[in-house]
């Protein structure tokens, strides 16, 4: 990491916008943006990301000489870019994504970490996993096929995961001539769908990454759009805090050295959710409800005063506190919802249906406990947003549902904090991941 930094101060060239080159670390490594591409099966995504890192010099020589000796070439002869986020075989065999790929890069202005997800209805499974770590999500539509199913899908997704930001990008305009009016005509729509799902931060941009209008450069076949690059669009967008002074702390692991330099130390880690935790502030663990202050953070073997979310720390208490793994460690003037009953928003993957009778597995954060589904309540409907009063739930079906489970949940409401909303549902027969939830009512 530090050798990246190094070489990207390097490359940096208005060096005289940060006081040294440790300022700029730390900038770059606060200023991070995570986020996904969704949409239909050929509507670019994978080629979206290839032509933004192609573009910026991201690629290493070895990467562009191995696409470059690709087979698979574009319609006039044009390297393939797609390639580049096709990790497994049977996507570059097939010219399809399968699996969420991750890609890295980097500017002057911030650092970036991309989901490429899968467009088939029947890998929606893995476009969620990418989602539910995504400040943004880009929804490519087709500017031939306008707002299809898949774009409802991926929105109502969008929704369920509080992904704050949406950026819609109209895809393959060079395939309709660069025509203003059809960009038009698919903002119109989509901001219809946007309204009834209640979307806010919403913006749209026109592109073709095939030729890389409006990726990097700005396109002099669409001079009727006035706006911002994506490149531009990325470096520039804030993300705004929805979770200033609200923090929660799952213990991940007790650290019990018991060396003869450290025979005392007793430390919780864990990964911290939200800002605002602080030395001396009293502290309540959860779902045992004792009480105690914080007597230390540390990152990284050293003290912090204010560390910063998604960090991973080690937390110390002023007493010795039975605590365990999947225990919660949070600030007592902030206390999330303990409750075995609630009602949650489920996003269902099986081929199996959902079962009312079946004993299910809840994993939330680092902590798991059995569970059962008593009661489906409804399904939305993904092409209209209607509620269908439907008594099953298949796979690829989002609905709501009541969850009853043995033990107490610790967790906070979608509308309130979704970090601390988020889960997921494991058969115990075969371990397989079935379903995700966000928890949206306590009852």
């Amino acid at each position: 990491m530090i050798k990246c930094q190094k070489q990207l101060w390097k490359n940096v060239k208005n060096k005289d916008t940060f006081n040294d080159k440790a300022q700029f670390e730390i900038i770059l490594l606060m200023n991070i943006l995570k986020f996904i591409t969704a949409g239909s099966v050929d509507d670019g995504k994978s080629t979206l990301i290839g032509r933004l890192l192609y573009d910026t010099n991201s690629i290493l020589d070895d990467q562009l000489e191995a696409i470059q000796k690709a087979n698979r070439k574009n319609d006039d002869g044009t390297v393939d870019l797609a390639i580049l986020t096709d990790g497994l075989k049977a996507e570059r065999e097939q010219g399809i994504t399968i699996d969420v790929a991750y890609k890295y890069f980097q500017t002057d202005r911030r650092k970036f970490i991309i989901a490429d997800a899968p467009g088939h209805i029947q890998y929606t499974r893995n476009m969620i996993t990418g989602a539910s770590n995504s400040d943004l999500i880009i929804i490519l539509v087709d500017a031939r096929k306008g707002i299809i199913e898949q774009t409802k899908r991926h929105s109502f997704i969008a929704k369920l995961l509080s992904i704050s930001r949406v950026l819609v990008c109209v895809n393959k305009m060079d395939m309709v001539g660069y025509d203003e009016l059809v960009f038009e005509q698919i903002k119109a729509d989509y901001l219809q769908i946007a309204n009834n799902l209640g979307l806010v931060g919403v913006d749209f941009l026109p592109v073709s990454a095939l030729k890389g209008d409006n990726i990097v450069v700005k396109s002099t076949r669409m001079d009727w759009y006035q706006g911002s690059t994506l490149l531009e669009y990325l470096e520039e967008i804030q993300m705004e805090d929805h979770i200033a002074e609200t923090w929660r702390f799952p213990v991940q692991w007790v650290v019990r050295p018991q060396s003869d330099e450290l025979p005392d130390y007793r430390g919780y880690a864990g990964r911290l959710i939200g800002s605002g935790i602080e030395v001396g502030e009293e502290v309540i663990v959860l779902p045992s409800g004792i009480k105690s202050r914080i007597a230390a953070i540390e990152f990284d073997q050293k003290d912090v005063s204010k560390p910063e979310d998604g960090q991973s720390l080690v937390i110390h208490l002023k007493d010795d506190v039975d605590i365990s793994r999947g225990d919660f460690i949070v600030s007592n003037a902030h206390v999330p919802h303990t409750s075995r009953s609630f009602e949650a928003n489920l996003s269902w993957f099986d081929n199996k249906p959902l079962d009312t009778n079946q004993v299910y597995l809840l994993q939330y954060h680092s902590r798991l406990t059995k569970i059962k589904i008593p009661q489906i309540l409804y399904k939305y409907d993904i092409n209209t947003q209607e509620l269908l009063y439907d008594t099953s739930i298949h796979m690829n079906d989002i609905g709501r549902v009541t969850v009853k489970a043995a033990e107490e949940v610790v967790f906070d409401l979608n509308s309130e904090f979704s970090k601390n909303a988020r889960a997921i549902i494991i058969d115990p027969r075969n371990n397989l991941t079935i379903a995700a939830l966000t928890i949206e009512e306590v009852v």
